[in-house]
Order: structure tokens, then C-alpha cells, then sequence
């Protein structure tokens, strides 16, 4: 397993040859007393890097990308427990040939109470190869992201017929509908 830093494309093709399943395990921890409410979320951006339309936008009230081919595991409330909180499963075969790259955010859906990623312990994105279960690569974000509530954690993109992944972790503010906005 190959463990990420920020802003280093990583060549998922030539890492596991073949490899058409990939499923992206999003964790979190909540710190101290506070709830968070953390959820994943997939924009499928096309050339101009926009969604070519709603279908594209994967999320906890969207399971299933219009292509078929991104699967949300659905909403995870408290990321507590061991391992993955939210899981989204790609094939990328049947990703739309519009559609160039695939964000992966996760974003506070409790702000109204204050909640941001100041109050979250060890985000982290792992990429599995489906076939057999194995970790391919992880990106476990270090930095403190007080007063943000929102998280590109990476992005999956087309580089001529293979695919990569680069670990990003850029944060901002605004929750979710500031990405739908930036990604509409």
C-alpha cells in the first residue's frame, strides 16, 4: 500500500494492471464531545469542469451516478466505529466518456451547529482494488481545518486511457452548496 502525499498524482493503472473496480473508503473521528455529521460526496466533471448534469452529482439523497457507473454506500452520521464511514464504488469502465475526472469531497452537514473540520480527528481517503479487497493507496490528511466545512479529499482523473488519483485536501467554506455551485 503506497500512502499519499498532497498535490502527487498517483497512476492507479500501472499500480493494479487492470483494475476496472475501485472502491474509495472515506473515514473520519469526531474529537471530543462534538456530533459530526460528515458526508461524502462525488462530482463527475466533464472537459469544462462542470457536471454535464444532476445524474452526475453522487450523493447521500443521489446513490447511483446516471452512467451506473458511481455507487454511494449511503449516510454514515457519526464516523464512529473502526474503518471506512461512507464508501463510494466506482467502475471505471463505465464512466461516461464526457466525464474527465471525478471529485471526491466530504463536507460538514451539521454547520448550523458550528461543526467544522476543527472538530474531526483523522480524515483520511483509502482507494481498494474491488477485485480482491486490497488497499491500493491512502491519503491520511494531517492538517487542522478549523472554520472549514468542506473537503476535495482527491480526485480521480483520466490520463489518456489510464487512470490516476491525486490526494488534494483543500478546504473551504460553505458546506456542500458552495461545491454544487463551484461544480454547476
Amino acid at each position: 500500500m503506497i500512502n499519499l502525499e498532497k498535490k502527487k498524482p498517483f497512476n492507479l493503472s500501472k499500480a493494479a494492471p487492470g483494475l476496472n473496480q475501485v472502491k474509495v473508503g472515506l473515514s473520519w473521528d469526531p474529537s471530543g464531545d462534538v456530533e459530526v455529521d460528515a458526508d461524502a460526496s462525488v462530482f463527475m466533471l466533464n472537459e469544462s469542469g462542470k457536471i454535464p448534469g444532476e445524474t452526475f452529482f453522487v450523493f447521500f439523497n443521489n446513490l447511483t451516478s446516471g452512467d451506473g457507473a458511481v455507487v454511494h454506500s449511503g449516510d454514515n452520521r457519526t464516523g464512529e466505529g473502526d474503518g471506512d464511514d461512507e464508501e463510494i464504488h466506482i467502475n471505471l469502465n463505465k464512466v461516461s466518456n464526457e466525464v474527465l475526472q471525478i471529485i471526491v469531497v466530504i463536507s460538514i452537514h451539521n454547520i448550523v451547529d458550528g461543526v467544522h473540520f476543527g472538530n474531526v480527528l483523522n480524515p483520511a481517503v483509502r482507494i481498494y482494488n474491488q477485485a480482491n479487497g486490497s488497499v491500493i493507496c491512502q491519503y491520511e490528511l494531517s492538517e487542522k481545518f478549523d472554520g472549514c466545512d468542506s473537503l476535495i479529499i482527491g480526485r480521480f482523473y483520466r490520463s489518456g486511457s489510464e487512470w490516476e488519483f491525486e490526494a488534494m485536501g483543500q478546504a473551504f467554506e460553505g458546506g456542500l452548496a458552495a461545491t454544487v455551485e463551484l461544480y454547476s
